[in-house]
C-alpha cells in the first residue's frame, strides 16, 4: 500500500501535470484565435519566427509548432536568432535547442552590440539604435529566406504598454497591432501571441524548462519608460483583479466619433439625421461603469486553428 506521504505526493504531480495541461491549451487557443481572428497564417506561408533567447519568442515557436501538426491547413516554419555578439552570449544554446526539436533555422552573426556601445553615450538607452539595427538585418534575411510572414513574440503586456508609452509620452492614442505591413511595405509581420498574458507565458516557460539567455545589453537599464508602465499595469492588476483585459478589450472595440481626431472622424460635415443612433451623443445622461471580470472569470471559446477536438489539441 502507498503510504500517505506517497499518496499526497501522488495528488500533487497530478494536479501539477493538470494545471500545465491547462496552460498549453489556454496559451493554444489564444494564439489560435489571433491568428484566425487577423488572418495571420494563411495556406502555403513560410513564416520567419524570430527568436531572442527570451521567453516569450520560445513559447510562440512551441506553440506554432503545435498549431502547425494539427492545422486544416499547411504552412512552413523556420526559426531565425540574430546573434548581435554580446558579451558572454552563450552562441550554443540556440543551436543546440532547435536542432534537438528538430525545426529548420538559421543563425545570423552580426556585430550590432559594438555598434550600439560605440554610438550611445553610457547612461543612455540602447534600445532605439538596437531596435532599428536589428530589423534591418531581419528584413534582409526575409527576403532571402523567402518568408511571407514575419512572426514576433510580443504578447498581449506588450501592446498595452505600448498604448500607455504612446499616451504618456508620445501624445498618440497608438497601441501595438497585432498584425501590420513592416515600415519598409515589403514584409507582413504578425504577432501571434497578442492575446496571451505574460505571466501565463512565464508559467509555460518554466514548465517548457525553456534555456532562456538574458538580454545582457537592456537588463541593465532599470529606468527605461517601459519598466515603468510594466509596474504601473502590474500594481493595477493586482489591486484591480480583470482591468488588464478589459483596457485589452478596449483596443478592440474603438470609437472613432468618440475621440477627438478630425481626420479619424468627419466631424467638420456631421449633422442631425433626425434617427436614433445609439452611439449618439448622451450629453445629460450620467456614465455608468461595471467592475472588471478577472481573467479566470473570462471564458475563451473554441477556434478554428487551435480547439477543433479532432485537431488533437484537446
Amino acid at each position: 500500500m502507498e503510504s500517505i506521504a506517497q499518496t499526497a505526493e501522488t495528488d500533487v504531480a497530478r494536479k501539477a501535470e493538470y494545471n500545465a495541461n491547462k496552460l498549453a491549451k489556454r496559451l493554444r487557443h489564444a494564439v489560435g484565435e489571433a491568428i484566425n481572428d487577423f488572418n495571420m497564417i494563411e495556406p502555403g506561408d513560410r513564416v520567419m519566427v524570430c527568436l531572442s533567447g527570451g521567453k516569450d519568442s520560445y513559447a510562440m515557436l512551441d506553440i506554432l509548432l503545435n498549431l502547425q501538426k494539427h492545422a486544416p491547413i499547411s504552412f512552413e516554419l523556420i526559426a531565425v536568432n540574430l546573434d548581435q555578439k554580446q558579451p558572454g552570449f552563450p552562441a550554443h544554446v540556440l543551436p543546440d535547442y532547435l536542432a534537438k526539436i528538430g525545426v529548420p533555422f538559421r543563425i545570423i552573426e552580426e556585430d550590432t552590440y559594438s555598434i550600439v556601445k560605440r554610438v550611445i553615450p553610457e547612461g543612455k538607452t540602447t534600445c532605439g539604435l538596437c531596435s532599428r539595427l536589428r530589423r534591418g538585418i531581419l528584413y534582409r534575411v526575409a527576403d532571402e529566406l523567402g518568408a511571407t510572414k514575419i512572426a514576433l513574440g510580443h504578447h498581449r503586456d506588450d501592446m498595452l504598454e505600448t498604448l500607455f508609452l504612446n499616451m504618456f509620452y508620445g501624445g498618440k492614442l497608438k497601441a501595438m497591432p497585432p498584425k501590420l505591413v513592416s515600415d519598409d511595405g515589403r514584409h507582413m509581420v504578425i504577432r501571434p501571441l497578442a492575446y496571451c498574458r505574460e505571466k501565463d507565458l512565464e508559467k509555460y516557460a518554466v514548465i517548457r524548462e525553456f534555456p532562456i539567455i538574458p538580454c545582457n545589453l537592456c537588463g541593465s537599464q532599470p529606468n527605461l519608460q517601459r519598466q515603468v508602465v510594466k509596474e504601473m499595469l502590474n500594481q493595477w492588476d493586482k489591486k484591480f483583479p480583470g482591468r488588464i483585459e478589459t483596457m485589452f478589450t478596449a483596443l478592440q472595440n474603438v470609437v472613432p466619433s468618440h475621440l477627438a481626431d478630425p481626420d479619424l472622424f468627419d466631424f467638420k460635415t456631421l449633422k442631425p439625421t433626425g434617427e436614433a443612433n445609439p452611439d449618439g451623443d448622451k450629453a445629460f445622461d450620467r456614465e455608468s461603469f461595471q467592475d472588471p471580470i478577472p481573467a479566470e472569470s473570462v471564458v475563451t471559446f473554441p477556434n478554428v486553428l487551435a480547439s477543433k477536438r479532432e485537431s488533437g489539441c484537446e
